[in-house]
């Protein structure tokens, strides 16, 4: 190892790009190698007997999952704060003319009875589930190996944020209008007792105690959020046509833009994980594990939609599909 100690030589800027023997993209500048929080016996340049430290030491220093150089890995988004910020304002400028739009036809007012029963148990309650999702891409944030990855959870977990928030004022309109079909006040009993949720109350509820990283993000980004999109998006929005609700569709097919991103890092992540020899085991036991849980939770939940006679076994095998593109088996 070269000696740096020299202040006659400062290091160049980007000095770790260097080798690329070109200017660095914006994305490498403010993307790589920012951890200093990696340190095989100190993670945080404090005493390993600290809490934290064992806590690190343990669930990431430890994890089964290993890389010689985690920093290699690159997002093929290229996502950095800025170009996230500039995409999701003219998104959020979309889905507020959505919302919008409807609101000056008096859309809610137009729906069907059973229709607006269906939407108080079948999709205000998914802030819940959202805010799971939400809070487990920020446990990798925390706890991922490499800047490159902690910006990809994090980008995942302002999305779904997001969609939290977007839950939550369609809930309250709908409430201005039905005020006396539940919403606001019986999302949460829902959530805890409705039998079509207890499948994803039981998935979420796991995977945010899957302390070590690499399980957290393989049942999270492998297994939770495939099912949860597969549900939740992708099926909700069929009965939501059937029954004239297009601001409820179009809404879901633009949620369904950011977890169509998620799923690039995803694979990229696990196809750079796969560079090691023995990480390919390592995660398809961990998807083996998680499946169950996710299957169980996709036909609980569609076996309540409108009309949905096909839909678990139709985001069954899209998530099925999805593992499969990841080289896991079906």
């Amino acid at each position: 190892m070269s000696d740096q100690s020299d202040l006659s030589k400062p290091l160049k800027t980007w000095s770790h790009l260097a080798g690329k023997r070109r200017r660095p993209s914006e994305y490498e500048i403010v993307s790589t190698n920012l951890l200093w929080s990696t340190d095989d016996e100190m993670p945080w340049a404090l005493s390993p007997d600290i809490d934290m430290n064992k806590w690190y030491l343990r669930y990431r220093n430890n994890s089964p999952l290993k890389h010689d150089d985690w920093d290699a890995f690159r997002d093929p988004d290229e996502m950095v704060y800025r170009s996230y910020n500039v995409m999701q304002d003219g998104h959020e400028t979309y889905v507020d003319g959505l919302i919008r739009d409807h609101a000056k036809n008096d859309h809610d007012a137009s729906l069907g009875a059973d229709w607006v029963a269906a939407l108080a148990r079948l999709y205000t309650p998914t802030r819940y589930p959202l805010h799971c999702l939400q809070m487990g891409s920020a446990y990798l944030v925390q706890m991922v190996p490499a800047s490159t990855i902690e910006n990809c959870a994090m980008f995942q977990a302002a999305d779904q944020l997001r969609w939290v928030s977007r839950v939550a004022y369609r809930t309250k309109e709908l409430a201005n209008t039905y005020t006396d079909a539940g919403f606001v006040t019986g999302e949460r009993k829902a959530w805890e007792e409705d039998p079509c949720w207890q499948g994803f109350r039981e998935l979420m509820e796991r995977v945010l105690v899957a302390y070590d990283w690499a399980e957290h993000f393989v049942a999270l980004n492998v297994v939770a959020k495939p099912a949860f999109d597969e549900a939740c998006i992708r099926q909700l929005g069929h009965p939501a046509r059937q029954s004239g609700d297009t601001l409820l569709a179009q809404m879901l097919d633009a949620q369904w833009e950011d977890s169509d991103r998620a799923r690039r890092w995803t694979g990229a992540l696990v196809a750079f994980a796969r560079q090691t020899e023995g990480n390919a085991e390592v995660m398809a036991d961990r998807v083996a594990k998680w499946v169950p849980l996710g299957d169980a939770a996709i036909d609980a939940y569609c076996a309540a939609l409108p009309g949905g006679a096909d839909a678990a076994a139709e985001a069954k095998g899209a998530a099925s599909a999805f593992r499969a593109s990841l080289e896991f088996a079906a």
